[in-house]
């Protein structure tokens, strides 16, 4: 995953949220009550998010999906082992080459 990207819309979204906070905060009333206005902030900076941060989010996502993937495609220990002690061990003996002794 590139940290770039994730840390690009980590403050971009950040800022979503500040600057409407920030406004707010300059309006008398919203200085009483300040969690109306994180409200209204965060309602605001959702809406900008989606509205205008979709890039940023697509990046970001696709890099943790190629992450995933990658992860996920590296056999772990126990594969590992199980690949070659499969390797190794000799195939079983099928039933059908036994004599009958029952006859």
């Amino acid at each position: 995953m590139k940290a770039r990207s994730a840390i690009v819309y980590s403050v971009l979204r950040l800022l979503a949220f500040l600057v409407p906070f920030g406004i707010l905060m300059l309006f008398p009333i919203m200085q009483e009550y300040y969690w109306l206005a994180a409200i209204f902030a965060a309602l605001i900076g959702l809406s900008l998010s989606v509205l205008f941060l979709r890039k940023p989010l697509a990046d970001a996502t696709s890099g943790l999906a190629e992450r995933r993937e990658r992860s996920r495609s590296v056999a772990t220990d126990e594969q590992a082992e199980d690949a070659a002690a499969d390797a190794v061990a000799p195939p079983p003996a099928p039933d059908a080459d036994k004599p009958d002794t029952a006859a």
